[in-house]
């Protein structure tokens, strides 16, 4: 029989650790990042940072028969001057692959953030505690999705009975890169983002590198999908293109052929997927920069506003209309060549029909259902006997 008392300290490593591409050691523990060094050292954008260190798809997976867990932790909350407070993020433990309990993480650093200048302050914290207590005393998987919103360092993991790395599965690698939407932004927790979904459903192993405010084709980007092993890559395009006005039609398609080129360096002939955006009707003509919508924030609501001027889309602005049929042309101009090149429209996911059911709550993200159906429809058309993720037993780089 197994007591609380008897507890098991057992550290952190990469045979536990499952989603990151690197991890970084702390002066408490242990920090996951979705990009790797080289390659946040290339750019200094406080969003970036903020995103990749967030561990959207990350969890520690082992095999146990402990009844009760223990995971120190040093989460790093978000303050939004003038918004609704945020809610705890939310650890996720699945036991033999079904979600059993959910938990938050009180304490931690606090960042403050000012949304009308962009300034931030960051207060310190106390390592916090996540307990889970009562789970089946029999040999199981055990599996803890750490917060995908919320950066956390890993101090302690402590159980009431040993625990080992959990086998190789043979399952499929799942390489996935996007914005918000993908970093999972309204769902209701880590496992229920629409990638973790999909990957639930396709019976596959997720690698996140859905990146808020961030999935803007950096080149950076482009060599750690490049570098990192997979069997199935997929890049979702074009939100934050828009939303950043980052760049015009003349550099989007160089940039995107630049992209995939880096991709193929070193997956030449993995089945690689290409999503178009899913429908937002305040950038679908309408071309950025996008912002807060202050009107809404004084009534206490967080929401976003199109700025731009869609007279501007003639001298070659982004729209979301644009992206798409830009992408499209750019994959059957490429698949010319690259058979296990693939395009999705992203309004198959979340089209204009879906939008009337299911708003999108601040004109921008979809809520926990809308990650649902988005998993589900992403699910239907790329793991299906006939869709490019198909298993068909073949080795990819």
């Amino acid at each position: 029989m197994h007591t609380q008392n008897s507890w098991i300290t057992t550290a952190v490593t990469e045979d536990l650790l499952f989603g990151a591409l690197e991890l970084e050691r702390t002066e408490r523990g242990i920090l996951p990042h979705r990009l790797p060094a080289r390659a946040r050292a290339q750019c200094a954008d406080g969003q970036l940072t903020m995103a990749e260190a967030q561990p959207s798809g990350v969890r520690l997976v082992f095999r146990t028969r402990a009844t009760s867990i223990e995971l120190d932790t040093l989460p790093t909350k978000l303050i939004y001057t003038g918004a609704p407070p945020r809610p705890h993020g939310v650890y996720d433990l699945l036991v033999d692959g079904r979600l059993v309990g959910q938990a938050s993480a009180p304490g931690g650093n606090a960042v403050t953030i000012d949304i009308a200048t962009g300034s931030a302050q960051t207060q310190s914290g106390p390592v916090s505690t996540v307990r889970f207590t009562d789970l089946p005393d029999r040999i199981k998987t055990v599996q803890i999705w750490l917060p995908h919103n919320e950066t956390t360092e890993l101090v302690g993991l402590r159980t009431n009975a040993e625990i080992e790395a959990a086998p190789d599965e043979g399952r499929r690698i799942w390489l996935h890169h996007g914005s918000s939407i993908s970093h999972g932004s309204g769902a209701a927790g880590p496992s229920s983002t629409w990638p973790a979904l999909a990957a639930s459903r396709g019976g596959v192993e997720l690698i996140n590198l859905g990146l808020s405010g961030s999935a803007l084709l950096d080149p950076f980007t482009a060599r750690a999908l490049r570098d990192t092993p997979a069997d199935l890559i997929s890049v979702k395009i074009g939100i934050n293109l828009v939303n950043a006005d980052l760049m015009r039609v003349r550099a989007f398609g160089p940039a995107v052929h630049g992209f995939l080129d880096t991709i193929r360096e070193g997956h030449p002939t993995t089945p690689l997927l290409i999503v178009s955006p899913i429908h937002c009707p305040i950038h679908e003509d309408t071309p950025g920069p996008g912002a807060f919508d202050f009107d809404a924030l004084g009534r206490g609501e967080l929401r976003f506003v199109a700025t731009g001027d869609p007279s501007e889309r003639a001298a070659g602005k982004l729209t979301l209309r644009t992206i798409r049929d830009e992408l499209a042309r750019i994959v059957a101009q490429r698949a010319t060549e690259d058979p296990h090149l693939h395009y999705l429209d992203g309004c198959d996911l979340y089209g204009e029909a879906d939008h009337a059911d299911l708003p999108l709550p601040d004109q921008l993200h979809p809520d926990a259902a809308t990650h649902r159906l988005i998993g589900e429809r992403f699910a239907d058309r790329a793991f299906t006997a006939d869709g490019p993720f198909a298993d068909t037993g073949a080795v990819t780089a």
